[in-house]
């Protein structure tokens, strides 16, 4: 008898092959990915690391044969690593390459625990932390009182303009009052692009001023796939000390975490010296044993799988068109009566203001685009005061139907299915209301899936 949960998974791949995904966090891997992923490595305790000989960026020729050839001392705590080994040491040199890094921590479950790993690794209890807020367009694991890091370290939240940019004479002016240990830039809901430059300087002021050493920290979960395909800067270029991210959003990988870092790459086993030039080791420690037990062999396979599909000609052109995508649906949206938060995007995400659009709150648009076979999610807004599960807007992207090969024609479809369903919500009125409307909202869903079948996903 087939268990039942094949089934659900069944209807999953139809809903996902049927539907459209505009949640900006999603993404579709490849068949390669989704094999790796499902291999025997799920077996396999591998708790430590591989050998540190001969990675990181160097003026050396990339062999990736030697490296998956050649079996060199480790630093595990169980036997039979040879072919782990490898492939581990696959995932960070590849992961170097892709983001110009000295050294890769490829084992973090998530980019939660990627970055809980970073505050352990340079943060003291009580420590104080400077980063985007909640609000503002910041992630839950950056100070969010909810949190359990926010009941170890001190955050201290800065925001962002009318026009949607981080406020930098805010950031600077915390900074320069507070003297954090650490500064981070990262987002979930950000459509600019970070003058990472001018963040440096602050730090270095901030540095100056205090006297000690401070952690630059962007956590780029959402556009390190932009990042790697060139069209978004690179924080690691301009001085920043690490670089986190997920592996599984514009990345198109799994869903893991992972650590990118600037400094001297050496075995974890001895305890450094606690400075910024000995981060990758300290960040080492901190994910094993710091804050997690075995490594998830099987998903740091399909990591290194990502990782050298990231690194072909493909992938830029594939970068490129998310943000040419997003870009279109933004306008195409504009032109639909459609209010953006900061007036558009400059990378793959939009955040509409449905309160301004229509006014509706985010969450009745998010069921009757649900019902239409469009998929996002209802999100707060710089001005919302609260109320998490009543926000007044919805965020989407475009990497996960850039995936499936749409492009700018198919952005006027997607913004004139949006509007017809925002006019359905004007209608209902409520939630409940919407089953009313329920033969108005299956004629659109039958068009989405007219278009969506002409575009497979590429691992179903």
């Amino acid at each position: 008898m087939k268990d039942a949960v094949f089934g659900l998974i069944d209807k999953e791949k139809t809903r996902q092959s049927e539907g459209l995904e505009l949640i900006p966090s999603e993404n579709y891997v490849s068949k390669a990915v989704l094999e790796a992923m499902g291999s025997v490595l799920t077996n396999k305790y591998s708790e430590g690391y591989p050998s540190f000989d001969g990675l990181g960026i160097s003026d050396k020729e990339w062999d990736e044969t030697k490296i998956a050839a050649e079996i060199l001392p480790n630093y595990r705590y169980y036997g039979g690593q040879d072919n782990v080994d490898r492939i581990e040491r696959l995932a960070i040199d590849r992961a170097c390459r892709l983001f110009h890094a000295a050294h890769a921590n490829v084992q973090p479950h998530s980019g939660a625990s990627a970055n809980e790993a970073v505050y352990f690794a340079w943060c003291e209890p009580g420590d104080k932390i400077l980063a985007m807020s909640l609000p503002a367009g910041g992630h839950l694991t950056h100070g969010a009182p909810v949190t359990r890091s926010a009941h170890i370290y001190n955050f201290i939240g800065y925001g962002v303009t009318a026009d949607g940019d981080i406020d930098y004479a805010d950031l600077e002016k915390k900074a320069l009052e507070e003297e954090p240990k650490l500064i981070l830039v990262g987002y979930s809901a950000f459509m600019k692009i970070p003058d990472f430059a001018r963040i440096a300087k602050i730090r270095d002021k901030v540095a100056e001023k205090s006297g000690h050493e401070v952690l630059l920290m962007a956590d780029m979960a959402h556009v390190a796939g932009l990042i790697a395909g060139g069209v978004h800067p690179n924080p690691l270029d301009y001085g920043f000390n690490v670089m986190t991210t997920t592996t599984h959003k514009t990345l198109r990988g799994p869903r893991g975490g992972l650590i990118l870092s600037n400094g001297n790459v050496a075995s974890p086993l001895k305890k450094p010296e606690k400075n910024l030039a000995n981060i990758p080791i300290l960040i080492d420690r901190a994910v094993f044993p710091g804050t997690q037990g075995g490594p998830l062999e099987h998903v740091i396979a399909a990591k290194a799988v990502c990782f050298g599909e990231d690194l072909e000609p493909e992938f830029e052109t594939y970068a490129r068109k998310i943000v040419e995508n997003a870009k279109a649906l933004a306008n195409a949206l504009q032109e639909n009566g459609f209010v953006l938060q900061g007036g558009g995007t400059e990378n793959h995400l939009i955040l509409i203001d449905m309160q301004k659009s229509f006014g509706l709150d985010g969450k009745i648009y998010e069921k009757a685009l649900d019902m239409a076979g469009l998929t996002l999610n209802a999100n707060s807004l710089p001005t919302d005061k609260g109320g998490a599960f009543r926000p007044s807007g919805v965020r989407l992207g475009t990497p996960a139907i850039t995936t499936r090969g749409m492009g700018v024609e198919e952005m006027q479809k997607l913004a004139d299915w949006m509007k017809r369903v925002a006019d359905i919500c004007k209608e209902a009125g409520t939630e409940d209301n919407l089953k009313d409307y329920a033969e108005d909202l299956t004629t659109i869903k039958n068009e989405v899936r007219d278009l969506a079948l002409q575009f497979p996903v590429p691992s179903i």
